[in-house]
């Protein structure tokens, strides 16, 4: 059977099948077949992956190390082991995908410093012109060098596939009319590069919590234990994410509201 995420309808069938390999995995461990046994981690990582991708990019972009220093397999590799050495950790198989994130997590604040967000940015949103932003996107596109970031670099093409979209900001039903109006303007590629771009301006702790909710579809609470805060504190970073890109795609598109 094919278990690679392209042949899930969707990520929560994914999820549940990374949930049922638990058990699997357990069993691998205890007969000391770490060969089958990482043969099967290898089928349920591509979302972790995502997320490793997801994570360096922005790290790279924003000039914390070269893209010659750190390459996801490494963080991959390192999660390997740490599953393999640590998966008795995992109290049931309902546990399972949310520790892998938390695991990642681990590793990755081990060699990625987050940045302070660019405060100048959001003070200035509802300022900046056209041309402005068209400057910002397509710097945005670029790394520090002014050479094209190249994806395949960081092994996964999948990560410029990132699932953002209207309805991941307008959520209530009075802002229904005002997200059609800007699909219809601007369609749904220029929509994506946007919040991407927008998402790069924010806090570490409210980008990281934005791409969990919508991308991996993981629940408040689960964010909130991954990233070791409140779910008051997500629900307050994801509500002033979806408030940051209403009002830049307002002002940089010329809706009215």
């Amino acid at each position: 059977m094919k278990t690679s995420i392209s042949y899930y309808q969707n990520k929560n069938e994914f999820r549940l099948f990374v949930t049922k390999s638990f058990s699997s995995l357990v069993k691998l461990k205890e007969e000391d077949n770490q060969v089958s046994f990482n043969e099967l981690v290898l089928e349920i990582l591509p979302e972790i992956r995502k997320y490793v991708n997801q994570r360096f990019i922005s790290a790279i972009k924003k000039g914390h190390f070269s893209k010659m220093k750190y390459k996801s397999d490494d963080i991959i590799d390192q999660l390997f082991i740490t599953i393999y050495d640590n998966i008795e950790e995992v109290k049931s198989e309902n546990d399972f995908y949310l520790w892998l994130f938390k695991k990642t997590n681990e590793l990755l604040e081990d060699v990625i410093v987050e940045e302070e967000f660019n405060e100048l940015f959001f003070k200035n949103i509802d300022d900046y012109s056209k041309p402005e932003w068209n400057e910002m996107q397509e710097k945005f596109s670029t790394d520090g060098g002014g050479d094209l970031l190249m994806i395949e670099e960081l092994d996964d093409l999948s990560y410029n596939h990132n699932d953002y979209s209207l309805d991941h900001v307008f959520v209530e039903d009075n802002e229904k009319v005002l997200a059609d109006k800007l699909d219809k303007k601007i369609g749904e590629d220029k929509i994506n590069e946007h919040i991407d771009l927008v998402l790069h301006k924010m806090p570490s702790g409210m980008r990281i919590a934005f791409y969990l909710f919508t991308n991996q579809k993981l629940r408040v609470d689960e964010i909130a234990e991954i990233q070791k805060k409140t779910i008051p504190e997500i629900e307050k970073l994801l509500s002033d994410a979806k408030k940051v890109i209403q009002r830049s795609l307002f002002n940089r598109y010329s809706v009215d509201k």
